[in-house]
């Protein structure tokens, strides 16, 4: 009370969706905050970065969306082949997507804001090289990414959301569907185990989903680890805790 601060001289600085941005992402909506001109820049960095990107990757994105006609994403996964890291940011995305989803639910709009930061960290991360199952990996990305961002940020969100193509075949972006989790996208090929000797952590190991007892045990024996510690000496014993820890006794 009698202590505000007035947005107006801040949109004007930085955009209306930088303030928005801002206000959701410092502090849970029935929390106090104390006001920090300094920390809007984050806020303002972060949208310069969503521009950034998108912008980088206009042509190939507005390629995709062409090629998207009126089918789904996860209709267009099921016939198109991806590489081992086009599936590993396919997952980031959907764990993700499914966590911003329960927090907008609750109404948890700074986790929600962190969300969008978390799978843009994704999107620029990717090494995309020219495929197309890499191409619609970021495409589905971005229109994911958008659609969170929406409702904190309408105005620089509605405008990729155009200049991108989705518009064309999803629908304007007030209307868009919300996107849905793709549950397999979420299965994974491989599995990481911690790696223990003599009970003590040493590492870790990853092995395929379907790896037998035996395949986890050869495994963790041919680690860099166990034949430091075991100095040639053969294991005792070797535990094997399914999906979560293998423990060689030397």
């Amino acid at each position: 009370k009698n202590n505000g601060i007035d947005p107006q001289d801040l949109i004007e600085k930085y955009g209306a969706d930088t303030a928005r941005l801002y206000t959701m992402f410092t502090a849970p909506p029935e929390a106090t905050l104390e006001w920090n001109d300094a920390a809007v820049e984050g806020s303002y960095r972060f949208l310069r970065r969503v521009w950034a990107f998108t912008h980088k990757h206009a042509a190939s994105l507005l390629e995709s969306t062409a090629n998207q006609s009126n089918h789904r994403f996860a209709e267009l996964f099921a016939k198109t082949p991806l590489r081992a890291h086009a599936k590993s940011l396919r997952r980031e995305l959907h764990l993700v997507l499914k966590q911003v989803s329960y927090d907008y639910e609750r109404m948890q709009y700074n986790t929600v804001v962190s969300g969008c930061m978390k799978l843009l960290n994704a999107l620029e991360d990717f090494k995309l090289d020219d495929s197309s199952g890499d191409r619609l990996t970021v495409c589905e990305g971005v229109s994911i990414l958008l659609r969170m961002l929406y409702p904190a940020c309408p105005h620089i969100a509605d405008q990729l959301w155009q200049e991108l193509g989705f518009a064309k075949v999803i629908g304007n972006l007030l209307d868009a569907p919300w996107p849905v989790v793709d549950e397999k996208a979420l299965e994974r090929d491989t599995i990481e185990l911690m790696l223990q000797i003599n009970g003590k952590l040493r590492g870790a190991i990853e092995v395929a989903v379907t790896a037998s007892k035996e395949d986890i045990e050869k495994a963790a024996v041919r680690t860099e680890a166990f034949i430091k510690q075991a100095s040639g000496n053969a294991p005792k014993k070797v535990i094997v805790v399914p999906g979560r820890l293998v423990n060689i006794v030397v």
